[in-house]
């Protein structure tokens, strides 16, 4: 099979020829997968099994600022964050410096904020990004829209917007509805740029811990989740397939996100309280399907290869049965993680066929 009918067998719920492979992980990752393997970036996906790719338009905003959102650049980025790097023994992550939102005591100051324009964005290369990627063969393209729920808590500051949902959540709410126009506009304009040749819209945004949901989950339903729902349900509409991501347990709100028009649920993290894939699959299988489930909390940096090749042997066991899998890490690899322990995730994935 090709790696589109591959993944959309599995999003549909039929078993493919062998479960469809993502490849999500952090750049010291990536850097030195090339290096030990020889590759370059499109060899080193192929050679994984791969089946996904992720296309994103080119930041032409104004100058002194950065097009990644979140964690992928340092410096201020176009929202008006500013990210600082922060290292570690084994890599660096970008955190939050300043949030430009922070001081501001009126839904007036939030909509009269300099809030970024699509326009800042060049989305002229995507069709022919795409083309060159389904070359030689169709893989499944992936455009990542943003989230109601992240942007507007890296804006705001965590601690204040969260309160902000109990004690003026027409703050709260006025900054999620803003970042969703802007993310769901700047998804609109992908796909008509890439002349419909994007199969799957992504949003996210954690909402939840290792415990439990960060915020009660009828908070999120009355104040996160109507935005969250307009960068899922019009996509869904439009006949693309929807992916939402969200690290930690959310299970109290996952019948939700179906009836929002979710197809795929991203990153299961299985030592999350009630994340286990066999209660997911029970509850849930039968209309979603799951990308992830290979913990990388404990196995991933610390198991071993065949502890590794034996779990995602039984995650495609679980979740993939009658279709619905996608393998993948549970979140980004992270470069403590053991060059062996990520090549048997991949070998053991590629090398499953369905009976």
């Amino acid at each position: 099979m090709e790696p589109y009918d591959r993944v959309f067998a599995a999003i549909n719920h039929q078993e493919p020829d062998r479960p469809p492979i993502d490849y999500i992980a952090t750049p010291e990752v990536h850097a030195y997968l090339k290096k030990h393997l020889g590759m370059e970036d499109e060899a080193l996906r192929q050679y994984l099994g791969a089946d996904i790719r992720y296309v994103s338009p080119r930041y032409v905003g104004p100058e002194g600022t950065t097009g990644a959102a979140g964690v992928g650049a340092a410096g201020k980025d176009f929202l008006g964050i500013v990210w600082k790097p922060v290292k570690n023994e084994f890599g660096t992550y970008n955190e939050i410096a300043f949030h430009p939102l922070g001081h501001m005591t009126t839904v007036e100051e939030v909509e009269s904020y300099a809030w970024p324009s699509v326009d800042w964005f060049d989305f002229s290369h995507l069709k022919e990004e795409i083309a060159l990627l389904n070359a030689d063969q169709r893989h499944a393209i992936l455009f990542f829209a943003g989230g109601a729920f992240e942007t507007p808590w890296y804006m705001r500051g965590m601690e204040r917007f969260l309160m902000d949902l109990v004690e003026c959540p027409e703050i709260a709410e006025t900054i999620s509805r803003r970042a969703m126009e802007f993310y769901q506009a700047r998804a609109m304009r992908a796909i008509e740029a890439s002349d419909g040749r994007i199969d799957i819209i992504g949003s996210g945004g954690d909402i939840g811990t290792q415990r439990g949901m960060m915020l009660a989950p009828d908070l999120w339903r009355t104040h996160i989740k109507p935005y969250s729902e307009q960068l899922i349900r019009p996509f869904k509409d439009m006949g693309l397939k929807t992916f939402y991501h969200s690290c930690g347990s959310i299970v109290p709100v996952i019948e939700d996100f179906i009836g929002m028009g979710l197809d795929i649920l991203d990153p299961i993290q299985p030592k999350a309280a009630g994340m286990q894939p066999e209660a997911l699959k029970s509850r849930f299988g039968d209309r979603l399907a799951f990308h992830g489930g290979v913990d990388e909390q404990e196995l991933l940096p610390h198991g071993t290869a065949a502890e590794v090749r034996s779990t995602v042997q039984h995650l495609i066991e679980v979740l993939g049965k009658d279709g619905g899998y996608i393998v993948c890490a549970a979140h980004a690899i992270q470069p403590d993680t053991p060059v062996e322990n990520i090549l048997a995730m991949y070998e053991a994935a590629r090398e499953y066929r369905y009976k």
